[in-house]
């Protein structure tokens, strides 16, 4: 071994004072592998060897071996040889296999490398594959952040571990790269899947070229992995939610943990309603088209591309920025946000999350569609106020709250404890300044407007309510082309008429407090339950009661 380990480096030893064009080729063939640039690899190859197989052929080959392996780096050596017959010693570090180490004995002529599938990996001969057979070891313990065993949890363990089961289609090529085999077993909800990395352990097992085994590992089981899951705040959402459909969320900013979900807020996606607004209103400040000094007039109604919309129950809004904020006045916003224009709104959007994974394995990515697709004013102007063709998931605009909470860094979110509550890393989306103004009229929607049931005695609590429109009406017909995951077709909040049912509309509510150096961010959205207002911002109240007796 040691041997073989001194040999490794970038070059050719041929021996004498002249190279061949076969020794030339083979050198190159062993830089470009060392840089893993398969398409110079291939340049190197022999005309027949070209002829015999494409450029995507021979850089499969290579994929395909590498995920076999579950190859991480690979060390080319220096080949030793001369004439026509090279040993490339190739050393392969892989994920639970170790360190593979082989020769790959390359032919090669004046005309170049004469490669064959084989030599993509040492330790191969002729007429062999790459193959293995790994099993998995016994799953790791979940434990709620107090480092109890759910187990011992049943009050909140259903809502939270999930399920285990074959691997979700979307999770197949990631877990198989990292040596899973086809009929794992692994978390298909919950923590069971958001943690599966953690808990699932390293599987073992042997690689093998033909009959040969090339490298041998038992499985290894993982520690147990204490969660960030309070079971007060949980037994809190649990509550929140009360077995109604829709989804709750609870983070602590600082460090990003998750301390409490509930129900669908992973993967349920409807349109936000006018917790959008949070995101219009930033972007309104960033771009300078509205102030904190900004008035609007009172009016009962909008105009947005020759189509009247109306405020929630026809009511009269206006005032100043922070009251229309504050009362969540559509006949301001929707022509904000149209003022805002869609590639502004987009970006802003997208800069606190949407359109991008979340970072939770198996957690839904909110969207909204790009600028050049939303469409005219009246479009840009209901995606300002979350309506249109915008989807978010509880998850995202916790993140939202969480983004403003801390003067415009997002905290990378964890499910898993981090040593010692350290920080989270973060991500700044919006300059303090504005998260500032953002932060003082979240506390005036609360203090004095649409969420004054969240209200707690002594804290300021920071939020914005948010009442989604689901059904059409004779005023705004939706697009055809405009449907949630629900199958309803959402329309502008302005359009609801003030004789609809409660159960027309999804009810959201997203906040933090303290206000100043909070403590603890939660969205609540419940599907069909009215008013944000209403139901959704009492039901985050409890949570946030919870967060703050920690």
């Amino acid at each position: 071994m040691a041997a073989g380990v001194a040999a490794f480096g970038v070059g050719l030893v041929c021996g004498a004072t002249h190279e061949s064009r076969a020794e030339k080729a083979v050198r190159a063939f062993a830089k470009a592998w060392g840089k893993g640039d398969t398409a110079a690899m291939y340049r190197s190859l022999s005309p027949d060897a070209r002829r015999r197989f494409s450029a995507t052929a021979f850089r499969n080959a290579y994929r395909q071996n590498a995920m076999t392996a579950t190859a991480r780096a690979w060390t080319i050596g220096r080949a030793k040889g001369r004439g026509d017959v090279f040993a490339l010693p190739v050393r392969v570090a892989t994920r639970i296999f170790g360190a593979v180490d082989g020769t790959v004995a390359l032919k090669a002529s004046d005309a170049g490398v004469d490669w064959r599938p084989y030599m993509s990996f040492p330790g191969l001969r002729a007429g062999e594959r790459l193959d293995r057979t790994t099993r998995m070891p016994s799953r790791a313990d979940l434990l709620a952040r107090d480092g109890t065993p759910f187990s011992k949890l049943p009050d909140i363990a259903p809502d939270v571990l999930g399920a285990v089961g074959p691997m979700p289609a979307e999770d197949v090529a990631r877990l198989t790269a990292l040596g899973y085999p086809a009929g794992a077993q692994v978390g298909t909800t919950g923590l069971e899947r958001f943690l599966q990395e953690r808990i699932g352990g390293t599987p073992g097992g042997d690689l093998r070229a033909g009959a040969r085994v090339l490298a041998h590992t038992e499985p290894k089981a993982a520690r147990p992995v204490r969660t960030t899951i309070s079971p007060a705040i949980e037994r809190a959402a649990i509550t929140a939610l009360a077995g109604r459909l829709g989804g709750v969320v609870a983070v602590r900013p600082r460090t990003g943990e998750v301390l409490a979900f509930a129900g669908i807020a992973f993967s349920g996606l409807q349109p936000p309603g006018s917790t959008m607004k949070i995101l219009t209103l930033t972007g309104a400040l960033e771009a300078k088209v509205a102030t904190p000094k900004s008035t609007y007039p009172y009016a009962t109604s909008t105009t947005l591309s020759g189509v009247k919309l109306e405020n929630a129950n026809g009511e009269s809004c206006g005032g100043s920025l922070a009251l229309a904020f504050a009362v969540s006045c559509n006949s301001v916003f929707a022509p904000l946000g149209a003022t805002l224009g869609a590639t502004r709104l987009v970006s802003i959007a997208e800069r606190f999350g949407f359109n991008h994974p979340p970072g939770i394995p198996g957690a839904a990515t909110s969207t909204i569609p790009p600028a050049s697709e939303i469409g005219d004013d009246l479009a840009v102007g209901s995606s300002a106020i979350g309506q249109g063709r915008v989807q978010a998931t509880t998850l995202q605009m916790v993140r939202v709250a969480s983004a403003i909470a801390l003067e415009g860094r997002e905290p990378r979110l964890t499910l898993a404890l981090r040593e010692g509550s350290k920080p989270a890393p973060t991500t700044r989306v919006v300059a303090p300044k504005i998260a500032h103004t953002v932060r003082r009229l979240m506390v005036g929607v609360v203090r004095g407007g649409t969420g004054v049931h969240a209200q707690i005695p002594g804290v300021a609590v920071a939020g914005k309510t948010g009442t989604a429109e689901l059904e059409s009406t004779k005023k705004c017909p939706p697009q055809p082309d405009t449907t949630t995951p629900l199958g309803q077709a959402p329309v502008p909040e302005s359009c609801q008429d003030s004789a609809s049912r409660t159960d027309d509309t999804d009810a959201w509510f997203t906040a933090f407090a303290p206000a100043r150096r909070p403590r603890i961010a939660v969205c609540v959205m419940l599907v069909r339950n009215g008013a944000g207002g209403d139901t959704a911002a009492p039901a985050a109240r409890g949570v946030l009661i919870a967060g703050l007796k920690r």
